[in-house]
């Protein structure tokens, strides 16, 4: 092994990131770019897929900068992960805008399959619930609505790929067109039980198979980096894995139990499972990595706006600095007063995906204020978490009583405050503020024989900052029960919430 560094990019909706990781496994340097990622009335959320390669190429030189040549032995990658971006197999230049994992362009495609009937056929095929987060839509639409892509496409000019697909075409320069088993379980495009592209799901969508990446291990060197200027030529590129699934490893979980929720511009809460799970449900079953042609499964709830509802509030407000203003003015009362904000902007994800729920406001008096909504913001992030953990919870009794925690959003002590007393369990805050990247990096390293086990992995786990509840039970069942009344009066006037209640019924 040449290097004493892993170099871990961590390519993310807000902001890119990349860490230097040293062979304690410890981060001792980073550096970060921010992303611009344009919203439109109608749903539509993208990002300029050039911008995101920049933005990369920038954090990398930054690394590169502060190693000494040679010193860097190995790439991992960490990702937002739902995002596609479709592009020239030639040329390496996209053909249209990245559409963004919190874009809803596709709400009533996704709405015509339930009514169809074929939420079941699919969730048992790739684990995960008809929405217009997953991939698949994104790119049938791109094919039906950019002029003479389909052919094109057919013809196999055209590469799809999630974002850690186009990272890894750009630095290898188009040699290598691959997505790791956690990314590519993430489009519904993948077979879970096998871990293959499902040609079921391919014919469903309308998506030609010559567009399709590579399918590689999650830790494994997937090819080497090309003559790019301020990047080391020739470096192995190690690991590819979505962000929460790195950011599960991170924590040094290696094995079933504990529950991890990362608090981003959305949330996910994560556990590992030995077997795929069982078919159906309201939880994605997906794949966490892969290592060695083996598929370690995990249970998944996504929830669409957790910090993005923060920020909405500062939006609304019209600030220049809106998540500032609404964390500080969230800070200057003790709670919401009974405000409740519902932030359904981009639909409802776990438990209850429905995609076509929209934002509402409840409990506004004369008295309530800015600050109020701010505070409702972050209390509707915790209760958000606490739905999932809860859903866990009831269908698999067998893991961790409390919740590991990490992300932007952990820094907002009220918020894991209050994250503990509405679970009434102990939240443990990570103390590392880029886990995803620490996870990457570690599986870069496991890669190149850097590190040799999980097990020692896990000894490296960054420590903790505890968070016990302090709410009494009636207080925490009053607060929770106000939350799922707001939650079902926002979604009585939701299609996909009437289709789904009859199919059930039936």
């Amino acid at each position: 092994m040449v290097g004493r560094f892993i170099l871990a990019l961590d390519q993310g909706t807000t902001n890119t990131k990349a860490i230097l990781v040293d062979d304690a496994g410890k981060i001792v340097f980073r550096a970060s770019a921010p992303m611009r990622t344009a919203t439109f009335s109608d749903g539509r959320v993208e990002q300029d897929a050039n911008h995101i390669w920049d933005a990369s190429r920038q954090v990398i030189q930054a690394c590169c900068a502060a190693a000494n040549a040679g010193d860097i032995a190995a790439i991992g990658i960490a990702n937002q992960r739902e995002t596609v971006v479709l592009w020239d197999r030639h040329s390496g230049e996209p053909v249209a805008p990245a559409i963004v994992w919190q874009c809803r362009r596709t709400a009533a495609r996704c709405a015509q399959l339930a009514r169809d009937g074929k939420e079941p056929f699919i969730q048992r095929r790739t684990g995960l619930r008809v929405d217009p987060l997953f991939s698949a839509s994104k790119v049938e639409w791109l094919l039906d609505h950019v002029q003479g892509l389909r052919a094109r496409a057919e013809a196999g000019e055209i590469c799809l790929g999630t974002i850690d697909s186009w990272l890894i075409y750009k630095l290898t320069a188009g040699a290598v067109h691959a997505t790791d088993a956690s990314n590519a379980s993430r489009t519904q495009l993948l077979s879970l039980s096998t871990g293959a592209w499902d040609e079921e799901m391919l014919k469903l969508f309308r998506i030609p198979p010559a567009m399709l990446p590579s399918l590689v291990p999650s830790s494994g060197v997937i090819g080497t980096t090309a003559v790019i200027s301020g990047i080391l030529e020739g470096t192995p590129i190690a690991s590819a894995i979505g962000d929460s699934h790195a950011a599960l490893a991170g924590h040094g979980v290696f094995s079933p139990g504990p529950v991890k929720a990362t608090y981003g511009t959305g949330s996910s809460l994560m556990t590992l499972s030995p077997i795929p799970g069982v078919e159906g449900g309201v939880l994605a079953r997906t794949i966490a990595w892969s290592t060695a042609g083996k598929l370690q499964y995990a249970l998944e709830g996504n929830i669409t706006m957790a910090g993005a509802s923060v920020q909405w509030v500062g939006d609304f407000l019209q600030s220049n600095s809106p998540v500032e203003t609404a964390v500080a003015l969230a800070a200057s009362v003790p709670d919401s007063g009974g405000v409740v904000l519902v932030p359904a902007m981009s639909g409802l994800g776990a438990p209850y995906w429905d995609s076509e729920a929209r934002g509402a406001i409840y409990g506004l008096t004369r008295s309530s204020t800015s600050a109020h909504l701010a505070r409702a913001a972050i209390e509707a992030i915790a209760h958000q978490v606490a739905d999932v953990f809860e859903e866990m919870e009831r269908t698999h009794p067998g893991m961790a009583s409390g919740l590991y925690a990490d992300g932007g959003a952990t820094e907002n002590i009220e918020l894991m405050q209050l994250q503990a007393d509405l679970l009434g369990r102990p939240v443990l805050r990570s103390k590392c503020a880029d886990l995803s990247a620490l996870g990457a990096a570690w599986f870069a390293g496991l890669a190149i024989g850097m590190w040799r086990s999980t097990e020692e992995l896990t000894a490296m786990a960054p420590e903790k900052d505890t968070f016990s509840p302090a709410l009494n039970e009636k207080t925490r069942a009053n607060l929770r029960e106000g939350w799922r009344l707001a939650v079902e009066r926002t979604r009585l006037q939701s299609p996909t919430h009437s289709i789904r209640q009859t199919q059930a019924q039936r």
